[in-house]
C-alpha cells in the first residue's frame, strides 16, 4: 500500500491497454515545495512527496532517551520520541475503527476514547477493558446526532480522529437523506468543536469525491478513451463531475466533498490543523456480512461479500455493467499502518489530503468475481464460473 499526499502525487501510468471510463484515482501532479513552517503548515502549501524517514534521524540525548522511553520507545518519522496521546475515535465501533483501536492498544502508549453507538467488534477491548489495557481506553456510547458530551469528549483529546459515516453503497439510493446528513451534516459539529477548542483533526473522506472522468462520456468503443487526458485525474486540475440530482447514487459523493472542502476551508481560515483520509477499497475482517449468516438476512453488502455469499448459495455472480469497473483493494492492517503514520508525524500530516490504496494490486470486478470462483476449488462450482460470464445486469 502506499501513503501520498494528494499535492505531490506524481503521475502514474495506466497499465492496461483499454482504461475504464470511471477510474477516480488516476492523477498527475506537479512536484510542489515542502511546507515552510512543519509545526503549522499552510492548507494551500504542498508538501512532500511521501511520508518517510528523515535521511539523517536525530541524534538521542540523554533527555531524549528518557523522553522515549516515557513514549513507549516510539519515535516519529524524524528519530523524536512520540508523546503519549489522548486520541477521541468517533465511529471506533466499525470496521476501521476497532482495527485502529487495536493497533492503537497493542503497539502504542496512546490511551483511547471511543465513541459509538454499538461496541460489538471492540467488546474484546472495552467490555470490560482486559487489565493491561485498564485506563487506557474507554467506550463511550453516543449518538454524534445530538449527544452534548460530544464537545467535552474533543476537549480532553489531543487529536480527534472522526471515521462515522454511512459508506456501504447499497445505502446510497434507498437511504439518501440518512447520507447526506450521516456524512456532512453530522460532521459539521466535529469540525466545529474541533477548530474551536484548537484540537487536531483526522477525517475519513473517501476516494469516490473524483468523481467521473471526462473518458466516461465518451462511447465504448471511442479512440480517445484510450488517451491518459481522457481517464487520468489531476487532482488541481482536472474538472469535477459527478451525476445529475436524480441519480441519488452520488449523494455520498458529493456529502463527502462537501465536508472536506469545509475542513480545508477551517484550516485556511481558523487555522485548524487537520489531516484528511481518502481509503481506497479497504478490505478485512469485521468489514462486511454474510446475509442470514453474520447478518440481516436483508440488505445487500459490499462486493466481497456479496461474491461470498453467492458462492456459499451456489447462486449465479450478477455483475454491474459487466464487471468493468475496477478496485484496488488494500488489507486492513496495512492501510491502518499509513493511519497510524499520520497520527505521530503530525508536522508531516497536518494540511494535507492521503489517498491510501495500492495501485499494484488492480483488478476488475468480473476478474474478482473469476478469482473467487477459482478459490471455491469444489466441482459444483464449475456452473458458478459460467454464470459469472453470462449474468450481466446492466443498472
Amino acid at each position: 500500500s502506499f501513503l501520498r499526499p494528494l499535492h505531490s502525487s506524481p503521475s502514474v501510468k495506466y497499465r492496461h491497454p483499454t482504461p475504464p471510463p470511471y477510474h477516480r484515482h488516476r492523477r498527475r501532479i506537479d512536484n510542489p515545495q515542502p511546507s515552510p513552517n512543519p509545526t503549522r503548515p499552510d492548507p494551500h502549501a504542498h508538501s512532500p512527496s511521501r511520508i518517510r524517514p528523515s535521511a539523517r534521524p536525530r541524534r538521542a540525548t540523554a533527555g531524549g532517551e528518557r523522553e522515549s522511553m516515557a513514549s513507549g520507545g516510539r519515535t516519529d518519522l524524524d528519530g523524536a520520541a512520540v508523546a503519549p496521546l489522548t486520541i477521541c475515535v468517533i465511529g471506533a465501533g466499525g470496521f476501521i475503527g476497532s482495527h485502529l483501536c487495536e493497533k492503537l492498544m497493542a503497539e502504542t502508549p496512546h490511551t483511547v476514547l471511543a465513541l459509538d453507538v454499538y461496541c460489538d467488534k471492540i467488546r474484546h477491548l472495552v467490555d470490560p477493558p482486559p487489565p493491561h489495557l485498564a485506563g487506557r481506553i474507554a467506550f463511550h456510547r453516543l449518538n454524534i446526532k445530538n449527544d452534548s458530551r460530544l464537545e467535552g469528549l474533543i476537549k480532553m483529546a489531543d487529536l480527534t480522529i472522526n471515521l462515522a459515516a454511512i459508506c456501504t453503497p447499497a445505502d446510497y439510493n434507498t437511504r439518501p437523506l440518512d447520507t447526506i446528513y450521516s456524512n456532512f451534516i453530522d460532521a459539521l459539529p466535529v469540525v466545529k468543536y474541533c477548530s474551536e477548542n484548537s484540537k487536531r483533526l483526522i477525517h475519513f473522506s473517501t476516494c469516490e469525491v473524483y468523481g467521473k472522468t471526462i473518458g466516461s462520456f465518451l462511447p465504448k468503443d471511442h479512440p480517445l478513451r484510450k488517451e491518459p487526458e481522457f481517464y487520468v485525474l489531476t487532482e488541481d486540475e482536472s474538472p469535477c463531475i459527478f451525476g445529475p440530482i436524480v441519480k441519488q447514487r452520488w449523494s455520498y459523493a458529493c456529502a463527502k466533498q462537501l465536508i472536506e472542502r469545509l475542513v480545508f476551508a477551517e484550516g485556511a481560515e481558523n487555522g485548524l490543523e487537520f489531516t484528511i483520509v481518502r481509503p481506497f477499497n479497504w478490505i478485512g475482517p469485521r468489514m462486511d456480512f454474510i446475509p442470514g449468516v453474520d447478518g440481516p438476512s436483508e440488505g445487500v453488502p459490499r462486493v466481497l461479500a456479496c461474491f461470498s455469499n453467492n458462492l456459499l448459495r451456489r447462486e449465479p455472480l450478477k455483475l454491474v455493467d459487466g464487471g468493468e469497473s475496477q478496485r484496488t483493494f488494500v488489507y486492513i492492517k496495512d492501510a491502518i499502518e499509513a493511519v497510524l503514520l499520520m497520527i505521530e508525524n503530525p508536522a508531516r500530516a497536518n494540511g494535507h489530503i492521503f489517498n491510501v490504496g495500492n495501485p499494484d494490486n488492480e483488478v476488475t470486478v468480473r476478474e474478482l468475481a473469476e478469482m473467487m470462483t477459482e478459490v471455491c476449488h469444489e466441482p459444483a462450482m464449475a456452473t458458478v464460473l459460467c454464470s459469472v460470464t453470462l449474468s450481466l445486469l446492466n443498472l
